[in-house]
């Protein structure tokens, strides 16, 4: 891999561009259209649903706060970490905190509250995420900057969790939000960091490998990270936002890093040590638990 992690944002982001720009153009219009036959008052509301110049299909407020959370923070956040710690530590980190996090901000900005059920789940997945991978994040007090990676993953994480409960809050249409925040994170990033990139004047000693990527690997991350996890991943998270909640979906990633472990032993031949088991046992329990929770309700 040549690209540098934040050429890694920037390709993902052109990537999502090539179908969120077209989309959301073609909802515009079709939402013009929609309201030319309509009554003034009707107008002047749709009118007001879109902003960035009707590039976003939603009001200014909840684009700015979808695509600060969702896109501006989360991707610069989760991909520089990757340049101090581990993949390791991410694969650990942001789905496993991600349940806990969200938790919080739930209870602070849609005042769900913690039953013992789910308080129970949440501490069951989070030593499941510390059986698997904390050997790893030992790591991380024998010195030099792999803490600092730490902290970003996990400040990724929780800006990824304001997203899931604000778009709960806001009871978006997933293709909406995701053109929103997409548009929104385009617009701020993009611009910005091509012009950097090629002045070679990145701050913090930055540097930008995008003139000498190999161009099937540009092509390759404009499929994979920008259409395939950026437009068709996000919409799909988000639908099961307004399905099962943001708690109940966050849960569910806590999974990852004991299926990601797991799938290296059928797949790589890596050995199956028993911290792998139990953690995989505990995170299942968690969501379990946490999942039932709801349910009775």
């Amino acid at each position: 891999m040549s690209l540098a992690p934040l050429d890694m944002v920037f390709v993902r982001l052109m990537g999502a561009s090539l179908v969120v720009f077209p989309w959301s153009i073609y909802l515009a219009k079709t939402g013009a259209d929609a309201g030319a036959t309509a009554t003034t008052a009707t107008t002047a509301t749709t009118a007001t649903t879109s902003s960035l110049f009707g590039l976003s299909p939603l009001p200014l407020r909840q684009t700015l706060v979808l695509g600060l959370f969702g896109g501006v923070a989360f991707s610069p956040l989760a991909y520089t970490a990757f340049l101090f710690a581990p993949a390791a530590h991410g694969a650990v980190l942001m789905p496993g905190t991600l349940p806990l996090s969200t938790a919080l901000f739930a209870l602070l900005i849609l005042n769900e509250r913690f039953t013992r059920q789910r308080a129970l789940g949440l501490a069951l997945i989070a030593c499941g995420g510390l059986l698997v991978g904390g050997v790893s994040l030992l790591k991380a007090f024998d010195g030099g900057s792999v803490w600092v990676g730490d902290v970003l993953f996990i400040c990724a994480s929780s800006s990824w969790a304001v997203y899931s409960v604000m778009a709960r809050k806001y009871k978006v249409d997933p293709v909406r939000a995701t053109i929103a925040f997409t548009v929104f994170a385009v617009l701020c990033f993009v611009p910005l960091y091509g012009v950097l990139a090629y002045l070679k004047a990145l701050p913090f000693g930055l540097e930008s490998h995008l003139a000498d990527a190999p161009q099937h690997e540009i092509i390759l991350q404009l499929l994979m990270q920008g259409i395939g996890s950026g437009v068709i991943g996000n919409i799909g998270f988000t639908m099961m936002l307004k399905a099962f909640g943001p708690v109940r979906t966050t849960m569910l990633t806590a999974l990852v890093p004991s299926l990601a472990a797991l799938s290296a032993v059928f797949l790589l031949g890596e050995p199956l040590y028993w911290n792998l088991i139990a953690g995989l046992v505990l995170a299942l329990s968690g969501v379990a638990l946490g999942v039932w929770s709801e349910v009775k309700k």
